[in-house]
């Protein structure tokens, strides 16, 4: 059986305010409820339920015979969302560490627990477990996580009882025997698994030996560590990242928006977008977020229709643009990468050849030239228009450029799809002649 957590909202940034703290020195102090100086940081941040702003309070502080943490706690005065939760403010510890407690008096469901993200929660005696990254970190005792499990458990009952009876009266049984645990007429084995070594379990005759308390220090797999980075990815497609950096047009202050994003029936993708305030200049950019693929792949669409302009398109930095009825080639790291149509493509091309073509004006200019330039643009509008009969070609020897099949899952009878290898001058365009790779994984 295992009881989901709830998604963690209203939680700001806050690696950038641990730094600020830890320069003043001396931010992580014990907990002690009589020290008035003890105080959490508020900031001011966005409820995720109603998109007002709310206040999240920060807490640095140390558990004795473990070590630093952050609590968080996160309320709204609009429509009073609430969320709390903790994480480690060290790194990742260089073994992991396995508790199994054997609770056998009402006592020790006052322990304190520290769980991580990364650990999971087993009770043997009732085949239940809490996988590990399911609930968000918290700080609680025995009793607050089989309080915490049985609020998981009864959240869907109603619909439950509704849709599958059986069902819901099974977990009932289930959530009544978690309910019993908390009165300890049995003895029960709780184990807390945490391959980042970033959980705890009280220990209340420290220093001195715990009895009822097993502390196993272990070493990591790779596939723990695969799961670590599996979560990192989980993070970075939930969250738009946001780091400072400079305008490229007029050098003033700037934010840069990052997000990790599914293209379906294709692969992940960065966006970068970068607004400036003072100049009002906004330029975006995509980046694969996968690896260069083995074969180079060759786009061929044949446009028979207006409506293949609102094709969503993929244009990587090493991909060339192709259109053989007006013998144009557009080649690699021509516009950059981008996330666009088949229109906006068209659109910036045609910027770039005409509207931003400094031989169309000034002494560089000669009829002759501007008037070529000025038919090749007329021609964009009339494929925009659908009023011409032409190919388009993407050519991306990396492979990470992407059009919509509007037909997916089935083949589009219009589009065809060409995967080839790779010649030399290709590969040292690509810097891969020069890449090794070989015993990367063991190092």
């Amino acid at each position: 059986t295992e009881a989901d957590g709830a998604p963690s909202r209203g939680s700001p940034g806050r690696m950038s305010v641990i730094e600020e703290e830890r320069v003043r020195g001396g931010v992580f102090k014990d907990i002690n409820p009589e020290d008035e100086d003890q105080q959490p940081t508020v900031i001011e941040s966005l409820c995720m339920n109603c998109y007002e702003n709310g206040s999240t309070r920060l807490l640095f502080t140390k558990i004795p015979f473990f070590k630093e943490i952050i609590i968080s706690s996160f309320t709204c005065p609009h429509c009073n969302w609430t969320n709390t939760e903790i994480q480690s403010a060290g790194r990742i510890q260089e073994q992991g560490v396995l508790y199994t407690l054997q609770v056998k008096t009402k006592e020790d469901m006052n322990r304190e627990v520290v769980k991580s993200d990364s650990a999971s929660t087993r009770i043997p005696q009732l085949d239940f477990e809490i996988p590990a990254f399911t609930q968000k970190g918290s700080l609680s005792t025995i009793e607050g996580l089989l309080d915490r499990a049985v609020a998981g458990l009864e959240q869907d009952q109603p619909i439950r009882k509704a849709t599958d009876p059986a069902v819901a009266e099974k977990i009932e049984e289930f959530i009544e025997r978690l309910k019993k645990l908390k009165k300890v007429e049995e003895e029960f084995t709780l184990i807390i698994d945490d391959p980042s070594g970033n959980s705890f379990i009280e220990n209340p005759s420290a220093p001195q030996k715990d009895t009822a308390l097993t502390v196993t220090h272990y070493k990591r797999t790779p596939e723990h560590n695969a799961c670590g980075e599996r979560q990192d990815l989980d993070t970075m497609r939930n969250e738009v990242l946001v780091f400072n950096t400079n305008c490229p047009e007029c050098n003033a202050p700037a934010n840069t928006n990052m997000k990790l994003v599914q293209i379906p029936h294709f692969k992940e993708v960065i966006i970068m977008a970068t607004n400036c305030d003072s100049c009002r200049h906004r330029t975006n950019e995509v980046k694969s977020g996968g690896a260069t693929e083995e074969l180079g792949t060759r786009i061929t669409l044949h446009l028979t229709d207006p409506s293949d302009m609102s094709r969503d398109l993929l244009k990587s930095e090493t991909c060339s643009v192709l259109i053989p009825e007006l013998e144009f080639e557009l080649g690699m790291a021509a516009l950059g990468g981008k996330f666009t149509t088949l229109e906006g493509l068209l659109k910036d091309i045609k910027d770039l050849i005409v509207s931003k073509n400094p031989f169309m004006c000034g002494d560089s200019s000669t009829a002759d030239r501007a008037g070529k330039l000025e038919l090749f643009g007329q021609k964009i509008d009339k494929i925009i228009a659908g009023e011409m009969d032409v190919h388009v070609i993407l050519d991306d020897p990396a492979g990470n450029s992407y059009l919509q099949n509007v037909y997916a899952p089935d083949p589009d009878p219009e589009m065809k799809i060409e995967k080839y290898t790779r010649t030399f001058e290709q590969n040292e365009d690509l810097g891969l002649n020069d890449m090794k790779t070989e015993g990367y994984a063991e190092k």
